[in-house]
């Protein structure tokens, strides 16, 4: 079996070890080094090229956006899940445009860090969420309501139940279980929704359909 190879990137160590811990008990996980500030970040993941980067956004030397805008001009494929908390929640929309697969919170329940990476292993999205609220809050500050009048219109009975489970932070295969459908009808909703709201990711639904109340 090809393990989902990680590269664990925070200032304090006994947070580091907790972390490999936790992943490492999972036998799909493999933790293949650490850093211990932004700029060594940088190179181990140049160097090791995981599959993710779990970073802290909290970060000596380059915080956790310097590191991702780095590693993004860099062209890395490495996909990036941020460890934050709610104080830094006025990052997170900026994180989401440069691209990040995932952010949690530091008091996450094990479990749910193992699904971040999973879910970021697998080009999907991660949101964890208790965090979505504070999102949404961050994204009311920063723009206009829009209308969704012709949006409610335009999504089938089944995309917005999808929906709706994307905005509880569900991933393709949870839905599949909710809705009793195949991951593949699954996936199909989700890109079907997202062209019909003209958005990049299913964060960024997540956030839009709260916000316009459309769950």
């Amino acid at each position: 079996m090809e393990k989902i190879t990680v590269v664990l990137a925070d200032d304090h160590v006994l947070m580091r070890k907790g972390l490999r811990k936790i992943l490492e008990m999972e036998e799909d996980i493999e933790v293949i080094d650490e850093a211990s500030d932004g700029i060594e970040a940088i190179e181990k993941v140049m160097e090791k090229k995981p599959q993710v980067l779990l970073l802290d956004i909290n970060m000596p030397k380059l915080n956790g956006i310097e590191v991702t805008k780095s590693l993004r001009e860099k062209n890395v494929d490495s996909q990036i899940v941020i460890l934050t908390i709610y104080d830094d929640r006025e990052y997170l929309l900026e994180l989401l445009k440069l691209g990040i697969s995932g952010y949690v919170l530091k008091d996450i329940e094990p479990q749910g860090l193992i699904e971040a990476v999973r879910s970021a292993s697998r080009g999907e999205t991660y949101i964890q969420p208790n965090l979505t609220r504070a999102l949404v809050a961050e994204y009311n500050r920063l723009t206009q309501p829009v209308s969704n009048n012709d949006v409610r219109k335009n999504l089938t009975a089944r995309e917005k139940e999808v929906l709706a489970d994307i905005a509880k932070g569900m991933s393709n295969r949870e839905i599949s279980i909710d809705l009793g459908i195949s991951e593949k009808t699954v996936k199909n909703h989700v890109s079907s929704i997202l062209r019909k709201l003209n958005l990049m990711d299913r964060t960024q639904a997540a956030v839009f359909a709260i916000k316009n109340r459309l769950v």
